[in-house]
Parts: C-alpha cells; structure tokens; sequence
C-alpha cells in the first residue's frame, strides 16, 4: 500500500530491484524474489487504477499480466 503512494507508483521496489542487480553482479536470479514484489506492486496499481493507468516503474498491465503468468510457468 504505501509503495502505491510513492511517485511514480511502486518506484520503491523498482530501485531495490537496480540495488539488487548492482550488488550481484547484474544477476536477475538473485533478484527474482524483488522481481516478483514490483510485479506485485504493479498488479495493485493497475487493480486500484485501471489497465490505461500508467507508472514509469510497472510495465503495461497486458505486459505485466503475461510476465506474471511465464514467472508462474518458471520461463524467468
């Protein structure tokens, strides 16, 4: 909730996931857990606010949508 507060929406998780990448080396596995919190993030956004909204740190809700569903079937 208070993530959806912060300008632009979910900015917060967004820049944990570039710390994340930095301290490892730019490996997205060991970020996937942060991934999957902005995806979370992004998905209350678009619930709250509708699939037109927009955030400089979520992806379009129909991208989001496909990037949570291929997460869920393990294609990272």
């Amino acid at each position: 909730e208070e993530d959806l507060k912060s300008n632009p929406p979910c900015q917060p998780r967004a820049c944990a996931i570039q710390d994340c990448l930095v301290k490892n080396g730019y490996q997205e596995k060991k970020c996937e857990k942060l991934i999957d919190l902005l995806y979370e993030c992004c998905q209350a956004f678009y619930a709250k606010n509708g699939d037109e909204a927009t955030s400089a740190s979520c992806p379009k809700a129909n991208l989001l949508r496909l990037k949570i569903e291929q997460r869920k079937q393990g294609i990272r």
